[in-house]
């Protein structure tokens, strides 16, 4: 397995953000990107993966294909497990897990075909040394996946080992936490500029910030900081990996001085409680003097620049009296857009249907996302000096 050999791996992601990823690691130089639902294929070497799981931001995970082959009965994803060379990959001291999903597939138990790999894979050390690896399904060494179309499994050995939005840097969070990948990919969509080109970022406002998700991705993203970095990955167990040529270009990105200074990126929070967990992140990761925060009502905040990005997961009412409260608020938020923030582009991500009605300003675009398996929209509003205020009358969603 020698380094500039290519090598074709998938990327998965949350749905709906597959083209910013793909995007991503094109920029990553992976190579024959193809954006797929759920996630992107591409081709690369082992440093393009080493380098892709490190570096993107709105991976999820990085996965291996290992083969791909037709099946009609679980004997023949069996067989298909069975011919690939488990050992050359790791040891039988290790353990492993095994995950299977599947689409339009005819088998009739998933966890079947799961109990057959595995047990392919440990009949194959088995079968070498006599002796099988265990399983862990908590935190294994390995993790194996397989996904089942309607005629062919595709096998693959997981490069990320822990997710990749697990950065390691928020150390708490609220009640409904926005995954740091999803965050990311929202800030891209967006167009924001991390890099002005002047030492500097675009300003960016999230006035119902929480736990500060989107104000630490921001910073990251800003400052140029790996959104890998300091974490471990699944590849750096695999027996074959070029390890030296990782460890060095590792270590190269990790001797690059990072430039803490203050930046345009503002939060905010009527809650101190949540302004307290951004605070507490913020300090864990080093980015307490990055980004500057105010315990303020979303409907008493000012513009902190004459143009920027406002971008925000507003709270998602789930009892009816707190419907009804967020309910009442949205017009009074299309107000504060429009009094305070002519010249802003201004991005609210919800699960909330009434949210677009809510705020009486039409919105120039509606990008659908998934949050888990929870189906979202991301509301841009081009704020402009005029009136783009709706009329009262029910407006039809797209």
């Amino acid at each position: 397995m020698s380094d500039d050999r290519q090598h074709e791996f998938f990327a998965t992601c949350p749905r709906g953000l597959e083209g910013v990823l793909a995007t991503e690691l094109t920029g990553l130089g992976a190579q024959e990107v193809a954006p797929l639902a759920g996630g992107v294929k591409f081709a690369g070497t082992w440093m393009t993966c080493a380098k892709a799981n490190r570096q993107s931001r709105v991976a999820s995970r990085i996965l291996w294909r290992l083969r791909q082959a037709p099946y009609q009965s679980e004997h023949d994803v069996y067989r298909t497990a069975l011919a690939l060379p488990w050992a050359q990959w790791f040891t039988e001291q290790e353990t492993i897990k095994v995950s299977v999903s599947a689409t339009k597939c005819p088998l009739n138990s998933l966890d079947f075909v799961t109990l057959r790999i595995k047990d392919a894979i440990c009949d194959h050390f088995r079968e070498r040394t006599g002796v099988r690896p265990s399983v862990d399904t908590a935190n294994p060494d390995h993790r194996i996946y397989a996904f089942l179309d309607a005629r062919t499994v595709t096998l693959y050995l997981d490069t990320s080992g822990e997710a990749l939005f697990k950065r390691g840097l928020r150390q708490v969070q609220g009640e409904a936490p926005l995954r740091e990948n999803l965050a990311a990919g929202i800030l891209m969509l967006t167009g924001w500029q991390a890099d002005d080109g002047q030492g500097s970022c675009q300003p960016l406002l999230d006035p119902m910030c929480g736990s500060g998700t989107f104000l630490m991705e921001a910073a990251q993203m800003a400052l140029g900081i790996d959104a890998g970095r300091g974490r471990e990955f699944g590849f750096e167990r695999i027996k074959n990996f070029p390890h030296a040529a990782w460890q060095a270009w590792r270590d190269e990105r990790d001797a690059m001085p990072v430039n803490i200074r203050a930046l345009p990126i503002f939060g905010s929070d009527k809650f101190g409680d949540a302004l307290k967990l951004a605070h507490y992140n913020l300090e864990n990761a080093g980015l307490r003097d990055v980004v500057a925060l105010k315990q303020c009502d979303v409907l008493e905040v000012n513009a902190p620049a004459e143009n920027g990005i406002w971008v925000t997961n507003p709270p998602y009412g789930v009892r009816i009296g707190e419907q009804a409260a967020l309910q009442a608020m949205y017009p009074q938020l299309g107000d504060v857009m429009k009094q305070r923030f002519a010249g802003w582009r201004c991005y609210f991500f919800t699960a909330d249907p009434a949210l677009a009605k809510g705020v009486r300003l039409s919105a120039s675009k509606r990008t659908v996302l998934f949050n888990g398996a929870l189906e979202c929209r991301l509301f841009e509003y081009k704020v402009i000096a005029g009136s783009n205020r709706k009329p009262e009358t029910p407006v039809k969603e797209d």
